[in-house]
C-alpha cells in the first residue's frame, strides 16, 4: 500500500498484516505437524495440533475486529479498500485451512493404533507438502501484493487433485485386496480430502491476492473433481 498522510491508518495497516502473517504462520506450522504425527504416529504432537487451533480462531477473531474499526474509521477507498476487504475474505479461509489441518490430526490416534503403514499412505506426505508450500505461497503473495505468484499458486491446485485422485484409486483398490484395511483406509481417505481441501483454499487466498492486486479476477483454474473449496 501507498504511504498515508494519517500515520494510525498506516499502522492499523501494519498491524492488519502483522496479524495475518501470524496467522498464516500458525496454519502452515499446523499442517505440517499433522502431517509429521501421521507419518510418526504421534498421538501428543497431533493433540497439539488441534490444542493450538484456538489461537488461529481468535487471531481471525481479531482480525475480523481491526478490519471493521479500519472501514468505520478510515473509510479506506479504491486500493486500500480492496486490500482490507481482501484481509478479512482471507483470514476467513485461513483458519478454515486450520480446521482442515486440525482434522488431519484428529485422526491420528485411530490410524496410530495399528504399527504397520499401508502402502497407499506413502502418497500423503508428498500430497501434503505441495498443499502447505501453496499456502505458504499464497500468503506470501498477499504480503507482497505480488499477482504472478499468485497465479502460480492457482497453477499448482491441479498437482493436489491429481495426488488426491491417485490416493483415491489406490486406497479403493487396497480396500478390495485387503477387506481387512477398510477401517483404517477409511480414515486415510479422510485425510487426503481434507489435504485437497487445503489445496483448494490456498487457491481461494490466491485469487483473492491476485483481485486485491490488480482489481481484475483471477485467470480461470482448471478445476479438479473438487471445483471450488467448501467448508
Amino acid at each position: 500500500m501507498a504511504e498515508h498522510t494519517i500515520k494510525a491508518f498506516d499502522e492499523e495497516i501494519d498491524k492488519l498484516r502483522g496479524l495475518i502473517a501470524e496467522m498464516g504462520g500458525r496454519a502452515e506450522a499446523a499442517i505440517e505437524n499433522a502431517m509429521l504425527s501421521l507419518q510418526r504416529h504421534d498421538k501428543k504432537l497431533a493433540a497439539q495440533v488441534v490444542a493450538e487451533d484456538k489461537r488461529i480462531d481468535a487471531l481471525e477473531s481479531e482480525v475480523e475486529k481491526l478490519v471493521i474499526q479500519i472501514i468505520a474509521l478510515r473509510a479506506p477507498m479504491a486500493n486500500d479498500l480492496r486490500d482490507v476487504i481482501a484481509a478479512l475474505r482471507i483470514v476467513s479461509v485461513v483458519e478454515r485451512i486450520g480446521d482442515y489441518a486440525k482434522n488431519i490430526a484428529k485422526r491420528v490416534p485411530s490410524i496410530a493404533t495399528n504399527k504397520r503403514t499401508l502402502e497407499p499412505m506413502s502418497m500423503l506426505p508428498s500430497m501434503g507438502q505441495v498443499a502447505g508450500e501453496m499456502v505458504h505461497d499464497a500468503l506470501n503473495a498477499f504480503a507482497a501484493r505480488d499477482a504472478d505468484l499468485a497465479v502460480a499458486v492457482i497453477e499448482r491446485d491441479t498437482v493436489v487433485d491429481d495426488f488426491y485422485d491417485s490416493v483415491f484409486r489406490s486406497l479403493v483398490t487396497y480396500m478390495v485386496e485387503n477387506p481387512k484395511t477398510i477401517s483404517e483406509c477409511a480414515h486415510l481417505l479422510f485425510v487426503a480430502k481434507n489435504i485437497e481441501r487445503i489445496g483448494d483454499h490456498a487457491t481461494n487466498v490466491a485469487e483473492m491476492v491476485y483481485y486485491a492486486a490488480t482489481g481484475q479476477t483471477a485467470p480461470d483454474r482448471e478445476r479438479g473433481g473438487s471445483g471450488q473449496a467448501e467448508d
